[in-house]
């Protein structure tokens, strides 16, 4: 059975927001949690005068099935104080730092460096764009944990929240120590007809997880849904095709653990025109910073944040790397605002004009496929066998 025939067929069990964050954070009594959105103007936040738009359905989430449910029995029943909401200014971009400025239901403007972060234990953000990143950095200034929920939509919220994550921590550590300590991985794409590979190198680092457990005191972020394993890539060299949002294919020449330029293979010259510009312009936006391969059984979401997540797909990223163990910041852009995290999604609902041939990992002298076709190989459902 395929994985995708896998998720058609499995039960989840209903959304419950209280288990949720009880899986996620063990939490103490008396810890105080808040809510964090993002909006275009935060000052639409006041009487909740955003949700009038019905384009802001991530939004209208995060009151629906997040505020609302910690304030009629959550907080009382996980013994949790606050629960207030804040809005800040849409960063426009994955992982970019976000504006200190943040209003309330009240139009009240605080400041999250002051207001927020020193005065929460957690702090849940569900956005448009990522916050992973800069929450992660501010968690280690400030002490609190937290959870990002970017792109929060039905399919999520009845499946990827729902499932038992230390189950899903369970089976992520089998496949992380099945994958660390490799020192490459190869990629096989296929489009047109053409083949191309993109070699990332690892140096034997330890492959890292990212599992949906933020326990103890420590100052962690989780991303949620969760199930990858992940590594921060070396050096890199190659090829790999890349579907950009408008529907353009582009071939992206790696070097030096770079995408040093895009070639057109069909759609907008333009599109290709204004990515080179950028890579030229500030050449850390096409470094390498993640290869993910997702753990999970889950149904396409539409969302990366989930789809990223299912075993079989295999994610590469580009730009800021930081909040992964990697060392590439904001500063070392040349602009503020190329410093995303971009990631780049392979998967059969996603990009079904890409063949995932192959991705295999050398690690202790020898050479073991790990994905075919965007199904796991027999080594992947082995190490979750055990």
């Amino acid at each position: 059975m395929t994985i995708s025939e896998q998720a058609r067929n499995r039960k989840f069990t209903p959304f419950s927001l209280s288990r949720l964050i009880k899986s996620t954070f063990e939490p103490e009594p008396g810890q105080k949690i808040c809510v964090l959105i993002d909006l275009a103007d935060p000052h639409d936040m006041e009487g909740f005068r955003f949700l009038e738009d019905p384009k802001l359905t991530i939004q209208r989430h995060a009151v629906e099935d997040i505020y609302q449910p910690l304030a009629e029995g959550v907080l009382e029943e996980l013994n949790l104080g606050g629960g207030e909401i804040f809005a800040y200014e849409l960063t426009g971009g994955s992982n970019l730092d976000m504006e200190d400025k943040a209003v309330t239901p009240e139009g009240k403007v605080v400041s999250l460096e002051k207001d927020v972060y020193p005065n929460y234990d957690i702090i849940l953000c569900v956005s448009t764009f990522s916050a992973t990143a800069p929450l992660t950095a501010q968690a280690k200034k400030f002490g609190f944990r937290g959870a990002t929920l970017h792109g929060l939509n039905p399919i999520i919220k009845a499946t990827g929240l729902t499932v038992n994550y230390e189950f899903v921590s369970r089976d992520a550590e089998k496949l992380r120590l099945g994958m660390t300590k490799a020192d490459w991985v190869e990629i096989d794409f296929g489009h047109a007809g053409k083949k191309y590979t993109l070699h990332l190198d690892l140096g034997r680092q330890d492959a890292q997880k990212s599992h949906g457990l933020c326990l103890g005191k420590v100052p962690d972020v989780a991303n949620l849904p969760a199930g990858e394993i992940y590594y921060v890539p070396t050096g890199a060299h190659g090829q790999f095709p890349m579907r950009y949002e408008d529907g353009t294919i582009g071939l992206m020449q790696v070097a030096d653990g770079k995408v040093y330029r895009a070639d057109l293979i069909e759609g907008s010259a333009e599109t290709i025109r204004l990515h080179n510009e950028k890579l030229t312009s500030d050449p850390m936006t096409g470094e390498l910073g993640e290869l993910g391969f997702g753990t999970q059984i889950l149904p396409f979401s539409g969302r990366d944040i989930q789809d990223e997540k299912i075993r079989g797909t295999i994610h590469v990223a580009t730009g800021r790397s930081d909040h992964l163990g990697g060392h590439l910041t904001p500063e070392k852009f040349a602009n503020a605002k190329n410093a995303t995290h971009d990631d780049i999604l392979f998967s059969p609902d996603k990009t079904p004009e890409f063949k995932l041939h192959q991705a295999r990992m050398f690690r202790d002298g020898k050479v073991t496929v790990l994905i075919e076709d965007y199904e796991p190989s027999d080594y992947l459902n082995g190490l979750l066998a055990n």
